[in-house]
């Protein structure tokens, strides 16, 4: 899936919105003009969503002769910034989509550039390491209880493994409640398996009959996450209503739905230079902000500096049900 996020401030939320459930972000540089506040800002997002992926584009080399020096400087620049932001994982490619230089196939204009077209770099990225398998991590969807004469003891619990890996056997904890069981059986497509890992969408079976509903996250007893009701978040705010310390949404964890408040905003970002910017009002439309929210009940999350799949979440409105907030739980 690719999603193309347009570059301007006033659409920081649709960048957002887009580069959340992203692989690998392309950041187009204009070589005429080099990392500006533009760059700085993508790759701001870039490093708060933690994207394991970045590449570089530098286009337009058609407009500045296909210079190496040109382009070389570019990459000082950004090299400078991505350490700076803590980026790791980078691909620089010069290119010239007006022309086709190094988009499909590599460029005979750019001689000098001796790396793979971009087409080369989207198909042969490595994205299967960025899957984590270490933190096991099962949202309940839906409970199944056929309740029919053939299968009146069954009770599976179905969703999708979001993290991690689950076998039969396995000591589980089932949160916010803290009991405990054992995995009796594992089903994917109908079919009994010993063991199943993100992403599957799976079914489990616990030894034990306990009270679990949608929005219950099982997992493993040796990998605990944090239980809790209230919560530091960095908050992109997405409603043309400002948001204001004291109101009320719903926050939606995976299928976890609960009443909040946000209770304070400590601090807003400057997008295109990483300032805090201490003790605001309110956050405006496509606003990244620090905020303290209170949750009506505690939610089972792990930071998302260690796990996007259960450490992002969103603000629902209560009344339109509009999404207008994207969550990054610290």
């Amino acid at each position: 899936i690719i999603a193309d996020a347009p570059g301007h401030i006033q659409y920081t939320r649709n960048m957002v919105t887009g580069a959340s459930n992203s692989d690998l972000i392309i950041i187009l540089v204009d070589a005429r003009h080099g990392v500006i506040e533009q760059t700085r800002r993508h790759s701001i997002i870039a490093s708060l969503l933690r994207i394991p992926h970045v590449v570089v584009a530098v286009n337009k080399m058609d407009l500045v002769e296909y210079s190496q020096d040109v382009y070389n400087n570019i990459l000082i620049d950004y090299a400078a910034l991505a350490k700076e932001l803590g980026l790791t994982d980078i691909t620089y490619i010069p290119i010239s989509a007006l022309n086709g230089d190094n988009i499909v196939e590599n460029s005979t204009n750019i001689k000098w550039y001796e790396g793979a077209n971009l087409l080369e770099i989207l198909e042969n990225v490595e994205v299967k390491n960025d899957v984590d398998l270490k933190h096991a991590r099962f949202p309940v969807q839906y409970v199944i209880r056929p309740q029919t004469e053939d299968l009146h003891d069954y009770r599976g619990y179905a969703g999708k493994l979001v993290s991690g890996v689950y076998k039969k056997g396995d000591v589980v904890t089932i949160l916010p409640s803290g009991f405990t069981s054992t995995v009796s059986d594992i089903e994917i497509n109908g079919k009994s398996v010993d063991e199943a890992f993100a992403p599957q969408s799976i079914i489990l079976h616990l030894a034990d009959d306990i009270d679990i509903s949608r929005g219950d996250l099982i997992v493993k007893n040796d990998d605990l996450p944090k239980v809790e009701q209230e919560i530091e978040v960095l908050l992109c705010w997405m409603d043309a209503k400002p948001l204001q310390a004291g109101k009320k949404y719903l926050l939606q964890l995976n299928s976890a739905v609960v009443k909040s408040v946000v209770k304070e905003i400590e601090y807003k970002i400057d997008v295109n230079t990483l300032e805090n910017l201490p003790s605001p009002e309110q956050a405006g439309l496509n606003d990244v902000v620090k905020a303290v929210i209170k949750t009506a009940k505690p939610i089972a999350f792990d930071p998302y500096r260690n796990s996007r799949a259960n450490g992002g979440a969103i603000l629902i409105d209560e009344s339109s049900l509009v999404t207008v907030g994207a969550c990054m739980i610290q």
